[in-house]
């Protein structure tokens, strides 16, 4: 009996522990589907990148509220069922990259190109305010356009 008592001690040890952040900060969460281990990922980016999570989070909601969500890669990822991902973002040192994976599409054009023809990024570095009227027109866009099948 002891051991099974300690084994569970261990995985609730285990899960109360913070997140090890990876280089630049990214949080390394476990795949999963669904809003929980996207809430998980932005609960462990660092400093001042978790309240862009946030707001990234919540101009998703608003443009696209029938968006599902998972983390893959360590990154959370948003789609349209049969539609494929359109959206995702990254913790990097100085910024938070957010990528628009058919951003070549949307207008305004995202303003960071990619070696892949079809995705446009755009960073939110520390003091940046995060243009949310802007996020939610990109985004609104992207829902409806063709995604990524990636996983």
């Amino acid at each position: 009996m002891a051991p099974v008592v300690t084994f569970c001690w261990m995985i609730a040890r285990r899960e109360a522990a913070e997140p090890t952040l990876l280089s630049g900060g990214n949080p390394q969460i476990p795949k999963g589907d669904g809003d929980r281990p996207v809430q998980a990922y932005i609960a462990a980016m660092p400093g001042w990148k978790r309240a862009v999570g946030r707001g990234l989070d919540a101009c998703v909601e608003r443009g696209a509220p029938d968006a599902r969500k998972a983390v893959r890669w360590n990154s959370p990822f948003y789609g349209i069922e049969g539609r494929g991902w359109f959206l995702s973002f990254h913790c990097f040192a100085k910024y938070v990259k957010v990528t628009f994976l058919n951003g070549a599409a949307l207008r305004p054009v995202p303003p960071v190109a990619s070696k892949h023809e079809h995705v446009r990024y755009f960073h939110i570095h520390e003091h940046d305010e995060l243009e949310e009227d802007l996020l939610v027109r990109w985004i609104e866009q992207a829902a409806t356009l063709p995604g990524e099948d990636l996983f």
